[in-house]
């Protein structure tokens, strides 16, 4: 296969999803990179969802391979095994993110909460971005993309969520910085409202909506015409942050919100 990714060797964590009507954004990423010629390693903890994206991938003429692993406490093991199979690393997204039901706002939130959030959200991010930073920098270049949320810049009743999410933008900004001098970029993508299996799916639960009444209520909120947007999106936005066109991009924070982001007041 051929297109923006000719040749590449790509890592998405994350690359499973929730069951549900739509698709996820570790999901796209993985069938937009394979499809845009990167041989992807397809990591999620479960196996069977890691094996579901990577057959999507074979079934549509590309390369992909899957990986249970939990980014959280297997960094180094993920990375060690894309460098068996590949002997170098050019891109890198981690795509893993949760919320909790003990999250809430500053004056409430749940001790257990926050520590769970923050673990997942960015400690397994830090632990990646380390891992893999090795061999990009011996190798003299390559692309970390995190998939952060609008909600690090905005909003006050998830503080566990927010604050993780704020975390890995400033990661994202002291690891292109710290790297560009050996040809290694980094950037993060903050997705707004992403009509998205664990998006729709896990906020109606927690708000006490069916799908259909989650998903107007969150299109209303979307300044842009059509309402949320889709992993597609986001997973364009990474592939375009992955590629050589964006050679000269990094330390940047890139929403993908449908304008919400821009909303003052």
């Amino acid at each position: 296969m051929t297109g923006r990714l000719p040749g590449k060797t790509a890592i998405v964590v994350g690359a499973g999803q929730q069951p549900g009507e739509t698709i996820g954004n570790g999901k796209a990423i993985a069938l937009t990179f394979a499809r845009e010629g990167a041989e992807v390693l397809c990591v999620d903890r479960d196996l069977s969802r890691a094996e579901a994206t990577a057959q999507a991938i074979l079934d549509a003429g590309g390369t992909a391979f899957a990986l249970a692993a939990d980014v959280v406490s297997e960094a180094d093991a993920i990375v060690a095994a894309a460098l068996e199979r590949w002997g170098r690393i050019d891109v890198c997204v981690n795509n893993v993110g949760i919320g909790h039901r003990g999250d809430g706002p500053a004056h409430v939130h749940d001790e257990d909460a926050f520590e769970t959030v923050f673990a997942v959200n960015f400690t397994g991010a830090r632990r990646l971005v380390k891992a893999v930073l090795g061999p990009m920098r011996a190798a003299g270049g390559g692309s970390i993309v995190l998939i952060s949320s609008l909600a690090s810049t905005a909003g006050a009743n998830m503080v566990a969520y927010e604050i993780s999410k704020a975390a890995l933008n400033r990661l994202a900004v002291a690891t292109a910085l710290g790297s560009a001098k050996r040809g290694v970029r980094c950037n993060a993508i903050l997705p707004g409202l992403i009509d998205t299996p664990m998006g729709v799916g896990g906020t109606a639960e927690r708000d006490g909506r069916d799908l259909a009444a989650q998903r107007a209520a969150r299109d209303a909120m979307v300044p842009l015409k059509g309402g949320m947007g889709s992993a597609w999106d986001v997973a364009n936005a990474a592939l375009f942050l992955a590629s050589d066109e964006a050679r000269f991009v990094t330390g940047v924070l890139l929403p993908v919100d449908g304008g919400q982001g821009a909303r003052i007041g």
